[in-house]
C-alpha cells in the first residue's frame, strides 16, 4: 500500500512559508519525508510560474509595439479572472502527468501550491480546480496574520531575483490591495476537518507559524509532521 499522499495543496498569505515548506521538503530525505510526512518523491505545481511568465508575455508584447493582455506596465492585473486562469493550468499541468503515466502517483506526490486574498479568494480558487486534483488532495493552511505575512515578505526581497521562488516579493501596495483579507476562516468554520468543493470533502489541516517556525528547521519539522500526522488520520478514515 502506498504510504503517501497523492496531493498536497499548500496555501496561505504571500510569504507565510509556503516556500520555506517546501525547500525544508527538498533537504529532507525521501525515505524521512515518507515516514514523517507521507510525502516520498514529489513534484511541485506553483502558480508563481505562471505569475512571472504572464509579466514576461506582456514585456515581450510591449517591447514589440503590441498591447499588453493582462497587465498593465506596473503589473497590475487588468482582469480578475487571471486568477482562475492559473488555476485552471495548475489542473492542466496536473491532469497530464496523469495521462502520461498511469502509475504516477505509485511513487509521486504532487504539491500544489498557491496564495489567494480577498472575501472569496481561496474558495474562488478552488472551485476552478479539476476533480482529478480535489479527489486525491489534502490541504495544509499555512497560518499568518496579515501583518506577519508584510513582514516577511518585505524580508525576503532579494534584488535582481524577483523571479526566484524563495525570494520573490510584492510591494506593499499590492500586499494591501489583493492580499489584507482572506476566507479561510469562513471556509472553516463549520467543521475543523473538511472542506467541501464541489461536493467532495476535502481534509484540511492548519500548520500555525505564529510564532515562527519555518525560519527554524527543528520547529518547521515538527510543525509539519503533526500538520501532516493529522492529515492522514483523515485520510485513513
Amino acid at each position: 500500500m502506498n504510504n503517501n499522499f497523492d496531493v498536497i495543496i499548500l496555501i496561505g498569505r504571500p510569504a507565510a512559508g509556503k516556500s520555506e515548506v517546501i525547500d525544508y521538503l527538498k533537504k529532507t530525505q525521501s525515505n524521512e519525508r515518507s515516514h514523517r510526512f507521507h510525502i516520498g518523491e514529489f513534484e511541485e505545481i506553483d502558480d508563481f510560474v505562471y505569475v512571472w511568465e504572464t509579466f514576461e508575455i506582456d514585456d515581450i508584447l510591449s517591447r514589440n509595439g503590441k498591447s499588453r493582455v493582462w497587465s498593465d506596465e506596473k503589473y497590475w492585473f487588468k482582469d480578475h479572472f487571471i486568477w482562475n486562469l492559473y488555476i485552471e493550468r495548475i489542473s492542466l499541468t496536473y491532469r497530464k502527468k496523469l495521462a502520461a503515466d498511469l502509475h504516477y502517483h505509485e511513487k509521486t506526490t504532487t504539491i500544489v501550491e498557491f496564495a489567494r486574498g480577498g472575501e472569496n479568494g481561496f474558495g474562488e480558487a478552488f472551485s476552478y480546480l479539476h476533480e482529478e486534483i480535489l479527489k486525491r488532495a489534502e490541504i495544509i493552511y499555512i497560518k499568518v496574520p496579515y501583518e506577519e505575512s508584510v513582514r516577511k515578505n518585505r524580508r525576503r526581497a532579494r534584488p535582481g531575483m524577483e523571479d526566484s521562488i524563495l525570494y520573490h516579493s510584492l510591494p506593499d501596495e499590492k500586499m494591501e490591495f489583493y492580499y489584507k483579507t482572506n476566507d479561510w476562516e469562513k471556509l472553516t468554520a463549520n467543521d475543523p476537518n473538511f472542506i467541501e468543493i464541489k461536493g467532495l470533502k476535502v481534509p484540511y489541516a492548519v500548520f500555525e507559524n505564529m510564532p515562527e517556525k519555518t525560519d527554524d528547521p527543528v520547529k518547521l519539522g515538527a510543525e509539519l509532521e503533526r500538520a501532516t500526522a493529522k492529515l492522514w488520520s483523515l485520510k485513513k478514515k
